[in-house]
Formats: structure tokens, C-alpha cells, sequence
């Protein structure tokens, strides 16, 4: 056995209480060799045991094997190092050093990643994509400039050793600029989510949901609110975008979806239309009968739902700069 070893064997020996106060005066350096001296150990016989307090005390009590594991080396450590030093050994005793936050740089849109990448010195760059995984290194450097990515590719090959102190700081910039920027973005995506839940949920559901969450994260209500968009909104469009969307419609499905409207909605509605399509659905209201609300109200949550998704392709605009009011002229 080589002094680390012989260390671990006698630290695990001892027990928490006496083998913690030894630890205590060891730098971050010797814990590392130690404790991975420990994680390899495995069993050690009685008899090895004996030679070895022989060797440092003369004498020592026979008891049963030992087995040394990352598991014993966790609950020995554990109290004794402050989290983040404790975290730092256990990671490097593992083998999975760091490998957490690399992991979830591999998470992060390649277009986003790239461009915080475009911000650092290619050396810097080089490093962040030797750590992370090749298929996502690929993806990001595929969206930098032909002259950078070819500097980062240069001087991915010949990466040295870099300091501990100097990965950590280089970690704390990803983590700082980049992921934490990406988990707000993803609330913003998590808001969206949400309203196109509640987009879809029927009126009565819709308002009493609104009015909950009003109740108790009123500015979370007031974002969501924001991003909804019901039937009743489908007159705030503009002229331009209700006539694509209504293009999309089949007439039966306006006619009842217009039953039970005010005037004013329904001649908005119907100056979108084309003229064949306006004068169908103009008739049709006028000399049709009534219709089970059920169907009027699914009528309505089609072409809601249809304008959704315009707008997510970028056909229409849900939200425009121009004047509401200007169809009521």
C-alpha cells in the first residue's frame, strides 16, 4: 500500500468523531488524495491491517474487514467540510468532476450558446467547447463565423492544462451569463405555456383560473394576460390579419360562431370576409335558427385557435401598434 492509502485504511478505521479532527488539518489537495485512496480501496483484510498499525503504532485492536467506498467517504466528510469544498472533493473522488455543469451547457440552444461565445476570447471559447459534448459542440461552433470557428477548432487542439482556480472562474461566467439568462428565458416560455393552457380552456374555466391567480400573484396574472387571446379579441385584430384569418375559416363555422353577437362584433367580423363568403354568412344569420351554445362556444374556440397559430407562424399579429378603433369608423 502507498502512504494514501495507508492514510484512508487507518482514517476509515477510526470512525467519524476521531478520523474528522484528523481531516480537519489536511489542505483541499491531500483530501482529494486521500479520499480517493479511500473510493479505490475496497477490502482489506484483518491481517493487512495489523502490519499496517504495527507499522505506525505497534499495536492495534483486530476487528473486521474494512471496505472502503465513495459512500464511506461521503458520510465520513460529511459535517466536517463546508458543502462546496465537500461537494468539490466527492465530485473528484467520483470522476464526475464538474461534469454536471457541462452537462447542462449541453442543454442550451446551440444559436444562444454560440452567441455568448462570439463574446469571449477564442482561447476561453476552445476550452468551454473541449468540456462540453461533441454533439452539441458541433451544433454551436456551426453557427459562428467561419474565421472564429476556425480559430476555436485551431486551438481546441492544443489545450493545455488548465488551473482549477481558472476552470471555476470560466464556470461562474457560464453560469452567470448564459444559464441563468437561459432559465429566464425558459419562465418566459413556462408564461406562454400557461396561457395557451388557459387559451384553450373553456370561459367559465378561463375566468375563474384568471381570477385565482389574480387573487395571489397578481403580476404573474397580468403577464398571462397578455398572452391570451380569446374570440372577444379576434375584433381588436387588425382589418389586414382578420381577413387571413377568416380565410382559413369555413363559412358554417363563422355563422355559428357570430350566434348570439352584438351588431357592432358581427359587421367587423363580416367586413373581413370575402364577398361570396359575406353573403352566405349573412344570410345564413338572418334566416337560420339558433344553435346549442356548446357548439357555438367550439365554433368560437376553433377560430381562437386558429389565429393562435398564425401567429406562432408569423402570418398575423395578435398584438398590433396601429389603431383598435379604426373598423368602427
Amino acid at each position: 500500500m502507498k502512504g494514501p492509502d495507508k492514510a484512508a485504511a487507518l482514517l476509515l478505521c477510526m470512525g467519524k468523531p476521531l478520523a474528522s479532527r484528523l481531516l480537519m488539518q489536511f489542505d483541499t489537495g491531500e483530501l482529494k488524495q486521500i479520499t480517493r485512496s479511500m473510493a479505490q480501496l475496497g477490502t482489506v483484510p484483518v491481517t493487512a491491517l495489523e502490519v499496517l498499525v504495527e507499522e505506525f503504532a505497534g499495536q492495534f485492536t483486530n476487528g473486521v474487514d474494512l471496505l472502503g467506498s465513495p459512500d464511506e467517504v461521503q458520510q465520513m466528510l460529511d459535517g466536517v467540510l463546508p458543502p462546496e469544498q465537500l461537494a468539490d472533493v466527492m465530485s473528484d473522488v467520483t470522476g464526475n468532476s464538474n461534469h454536471a455543469m457541462w452537462d447542462r451547457l449541453s442543454n442550451v440552444p446551440e444559436s444562444v450558446f454560440a452567441g455568448f461565445l462570439i463574446k469571449e476570447h477564442p482561447q476561453t471559447a476552445a476550452f468551454i467547447m473541449s468540456k462540453i459534448s461533441p454533439a452539441c459542440a458541433a451544433k454551436v461552433v456551426g453557427q459562428l463565423p467561419r474565421e472564429l470557428r476556425n480559430e476555436i477548432m485551431r486551438r481546441m487542439l492544443s489545450i493545455g492544462h488548465v488551473t482549477e482556480a481558472a476552470v471555476r472562474i470560466i464556470q461562474g461566467q457560464l453560469q452567470e451569463d448564459l444559464l441563468s439568462n437561459v432559465s429566464r428565458q425558459i419562465g418566459g416560455d413556462q408564461n406562454a405555456r400557461m396561457a395557451d393552457i388557459i387559451n384553450k380552456m373553456d370561459r367559465d374555466h378561463m375566468e375563474d383560473v384568471m381570477q385565482s391567480l389574480a387573487a395571489v400573484r397578481p403580476k404573474a396574472a397580468e403577464v398571462l394576460r397578455k398572452l391570451m387571446f380569446t374570440f372577444d379579441d379576434i375584433i381588436k385584430l387588425q382589418p389586414k390579419a382578420r381577413s387571413v384569418l377568416f380565410d382559413k375559416i369555413p363559412t358554417e363555422l363563422v355563422v355559428l360562431a357570430l350566434k348570439g353577437t352584438d351588431t357592432q362584433f358581427r359587421d367587423a367580423i363580416l367586413s373581413s370576409l370575402a364577398a361570396r363568403a359575406r353573403r352566405i354568412v349573412d344570410n345564413e344569420l338572418a334566416s337560420g335558427g339558433p344553435a346549442l351554445q356548446r357548439d357555438v362556444l367550439k365554433a368560437r374556440r376553433t377560430i381562437a385557435d386558429t389565429a393562435l397559430e398564425l401567429a406562432s407562424t408569423g402570418e398575423i399579429e395578435l398584438n398590433s401598434s396601429e389603431d383598435e378603433d379604426e373598423f368602427f369608423e
